[in-house]
């Protein structure tokens, strides 16, 4: 990364543009690489000549972000294990924040580029298809069909029954009191029957290769890990909305920085999203106090 950006229109714009960037790629690395990239423009830019900075960096972003995801999807190919977004915690307040969670995150994965980009400029970012024309390279009436397809493929990943703040917050509290402590009854309580459990570790560290399936497939892998949790208790860093869902950060088996993100409909946890790749955690682990 270079040195912060001066110019106060970037500056401002800078927070939302890299959450645009990392909506596209799920990589916190790679969003900030586009942002740097894009201010690099900029600079090159004669600023007199724009005469809306905010859809123009909006495009310069979007064109990176395209170009990037052709071979993020090559590297996805070859991918051990569950591919999860790298985490990310959202702000106490509503500025720059959207209502993007990790499922709906990973339903954005199986859109074509385009379809993705058409969705989140116009539905996410709020760009009319004037602009959104503009950024992506293909006509309004093209980008509207694609906004299309995409809101009809990711319209199952966003939450029925989602829970506020505070009480997803209070979940995510029963869920690690329960699951560190061995009380199978009450972490039984807390699923629903079609609960899934994603892990990932991108081959750097220990975990399950295949998402664990249903209640009983759960419950088992929790009853496993309740043994380890004994021999090497968790170390709770603190609890956090991590891509719009509850969880927490914990140091696991004494060095293994991981984040837990429930997603939960009504009181019950339907997905459990476990990040454990040191890859993915960068931003996390620098973070730590030491």
């Amino acid at each position: 990364m270079g040195e912060t950006p001066s110019d106060p229109i970037f500056s401002e714009l800078r927070p939302r543009l890299v959450r645009l960037a990392y909506r596209m790629l799920g990589s916190v690395a790679d969003a900030e690489d586009v942002v740097q990239d894009t201010w690099m423009r900029w600079l090159a830019t004669d600023r007199a000549t724009v005469c809306q900075p905010a859809a123009f960096l909006r495009t310069i972003v979007t064109r990176l972000c395209l170009n990037e995801l052709k071979s993020a999807r090559r590297r996805r190919e070859s991918y051990v294990g569950s591919w999860l977004p790298e985490p990310i915690f959202d702000p106490e307040d509503d500025d720059g924040a959207d209502d993007i969670t990790m499922p709906l995150m990973l339903a954005l994965e199986r859109l074509s580029p385009l379809e993705r980009a058409a969705f989140l400029l116009h539905d996410v970012f709020g760009m009319d298809f004037d602009d959104v024309s503009s950024a992506i390279g293909r006509e309004a009436a093209a980008c509207r069909k694609l906004a299309s397809r995409a809101r009809a493929h990711v319209a199952e990943a966003r939450p029925r029954f989602a829970v506020g703040r505070e009480q997803g917050l209070k979940l995510a509290t029963a869920f690690f009191t329960a699951s560190r402590t061995g009380d199978m009854a009450s972490l039984r309580a807390l699923l629903s029957e079609d609960v899934v459990v994603y892990a990932d570790g991108g081959g750097k560290v220990p975990t399950s290769q295949r998402p664990h399936v249903g209640l009983s497939a759960t419950m088992l892998l929790h009853e496993q890990l309740a043994r380890i949790f004994r021999a090497q208790p968790s170390q709770l860093i603190h609890y956090a909305i991590i891509d719009g869902l509850p969880g927490f950060v914990t140091i696991e088996g004494g060095n293994v920085v991981q984040t837990t993100a429930l997603y939960i409909e009504q009181t019950k946890v339907v997905a459990i999203y476990c990040t454990r790749n040191p890859d993915k955690l960068r931003h996390v682990i620098s973070a730590l106090p030491h």
